[in-house]
Order: C-alpha cells, then structure tokens, then sequence
C-alpha cells in the first residue's frame, strides 16, 4: 500500500465519513473495510432506525468531505458500505493477474479482481451460468472485459476442448482475438458472415442433440448484440435465441456484449436467457436496473474503466475487470 494509503489515511478517511453523517443526525460507526486496486470500501454500521435511503442521499457531501469526485453506497445485510475511489488506482492485468494464480479450471473464464482482492472466476458449464451478458456504457471497459475472458480461457484450454465463433459487427472489439488458434473462423463483421456463422452453429447444436454429445465447448463471443440484433435481421435473432435456450446442454455459451440491455432492444425471449450479468457503468439507475435485471446495485455510480459489478443468483459482487494491454498480445501468441 502507498504511503497516500497509509492506516492514517485510512482511519482520517474514517473520521471524516463519521462526522459528515452525524451531522445530517445519523450516526455511524466505521469499522474497518477493503482496499481493492481500483477504490477503498469503508463497512458502516448505522444507529437503530437510521434510513439507508438518507445515507445514499449525502453521497454527494460524502464526496465532497472525502475529496473524491464521487462515492458508492451500497448496503450488505444490516451494514452499509462507502465506496470512495483510490487516488492511485492501477489496472489489473490480465497475465499477471493469472500467472499468480497458477492455473484455473477448465471451461473457467477469468473476470479481475473482486472486491475483497480475491480473483474472481466464472465456470460456463455451470448450470447457474450457461451464457453471460456483459453490459456498460461507452469507456465502462465492455470490450476489454469480453476480450480478457476469451484470451483468459484460450490460454487454460486447448483447442481440442474449447473453440471461440467471434462476432463483432463494429469490427474493432475481436480483431486481436483472431489470430487465436481457438477460433473457428474469421472474425464475423458484416451481418451476411454473421447469419452464416449463426445458422453453422444452430446446425452444429442440433448435430450434438441428436448424438448426445458437447464437446468442444464453444464460446459464442458477440460485441454490440443490439448493432447485431438492428443489422441481422429475424434470422439473426432466432438463432442466438435457440443457442441462448438449448446451447448449454450441447456445449454451446453465448458472451454478449451490449450497452442497454433493454427487452426492446435485444428481446425479451433473448434477455431471459442471460442468468450471469457483468454489468459497467451506466447513465442512470434505470439502466443500471435493466442491465442488472435487479434494483438497487448502484451500477449508475461505477467508475468506468473496467469498474463493474457481477449479478448471479441475486448476489451482487463489484470486481475490477481483468485487462489485457497491447504490449501484452505478443506474449499471449507465444503461447500457442
């Protein structure tokens, strides 16, 4: 920890939270809290009878005392917590984050680092997982986050076990991802390419039903699902709702990336299927309620860049998202 995070900061930080909420009249207590690579959370325990509501209502004067351009509140049980950004925040990459690890298990995409400074993984075959969608504004590290779990699990599995079908409409999130030998072709970017692709797949789904079989996984990357949804027509959109209803089970998981998950703009039928959201910073709490399916998560007041929250099962988890740099392509190809 930098000197700038020294426990005299920390605990003056503390005194500071106490005082600006006692003196709106509620009083709390600070007892200790997370230092994760992107923002410090301080846990609250409010007195008997204190409103959460009023708490989130001062983020602003919180903000103000603590010197930060904006705070989280967000509750945990009968706790609260503040979430302040760190002045000397870092990036967390991708291969350095993953050789400490030493190895993860198969068909296991890594997310970044969640709250608590523990690696955060996600296992697609699970049955609570199956298909992920990944939601955020512009600048909330959308593509980054998809780009980091495929190169995460194409360097944990070989092609023999796990294959990547990548769709990118915008043409500008996959390219990297292509020279991959996991890949099953080139990257799709126009609509025509992306329907031929789509209706391999279904056929390829369809082949494993009738035979029983699932493997090799593959991973059914698509950036801007709602780019892709406008420009592939009805076509488009049954086929990603058949891989998003049956695919599981015949070892086929779809990664969307979108930025307003709405059910009109990507339909209700496909929005239903997603049970894992990884979701960024948003413009507001409504779209911080669509994307995460749930209210309340705060996901409007993320930081951006790579700064997200994990809804599964109606937990909430804030992770900083993994991150793969430029620098770092080459030694992903040495790999391979």
């Amino acid at each position: 920890m930098q000197a700038r995070l020294s426990q005299e900061y920390l605990n003056f930080q503390c005194d500071r939270i106490e005082r600006v909420l006692a003196s709106h009249r509620v009083p709390v207590r600070v007892h200790g809290g997370t230092v994760s690579p992107r923002w410090i959370r301080f846990h609250l325990t409010p007195a008997l009878g204190a409103r959460v509501a009023t708490v989130r209502n001062l983020s602003e004067e919180l903000a103000l005392a603590l010197g930060a351009q904006d705070v989280r509140v967000s509750r945990e049980g009968e706790a609260l917590a503040v979430e302040v950004p760190r002045p000397d925040a870092e990036p967390v990459r991708l291969l350095p984050l993953l050789k400490s690890l030493g190895g993860i298990p198969p068909l296991t995409a890594c997310l970044g680092l969640s709250e608590d400074g523990r690696p955060l993984l996600i296992r697609l075959p699970s049955p609570d997982v199956a298909h992920v969608l990944v939601a955020g504004a512009t600048g909330s590290g959308k593509t980054d986050l998809m780009r980091a779990m495929l190169v995460s699990l194409a360097l944990s599995n070989r092609q023999s076990k796990l294959q990547l079908a990548l769709i990118d409409p915008k043409g500008r999130g996959f390219g990297p991802l292509a020279a991959l030998p996991h890949t099953l072709d080139d990257v799709a970017t126009e609509p025509i390419a992306a329907r031929r692709l789509l209706e391999r797949l279904v056929a390829e789904m369809e082949r494993r039903d009738r035979e029983g079989v699932s493997s090799p996984r593959i991973i059914v990357a698509v950036d801007e699902l709602h780019d892709l949804l406008t420009t592939g027509g009805k076509e488009v959109e049954i086929a990603l709702v058949r891989i998003a209803q049956r695919g599981r089970e015949a070892g086929l998981h779809l990664v969307a990336g979108v930025q307003k998950p709405s059910a009109a703009a990507i339909g209700g039928m496909l929005k239903a299927n997603f049970p894992v959201r990884l979701v960024g910073k948003v413009s507001s709490a409504e779209d911080a309620r669509t994307a995460a399916g749930i209210s309340g998560t705060g996901a409007e007041r993320l930081l951006g860049r790579g700064d997200f929250i994990a809804v599964a099962s109606g937990q909430v988890i804030r992770f900083q998202a993994a991150w793969l740099p430029a620098r770092d392509w080459d030694a992903v190809m040495l790999r391979f």
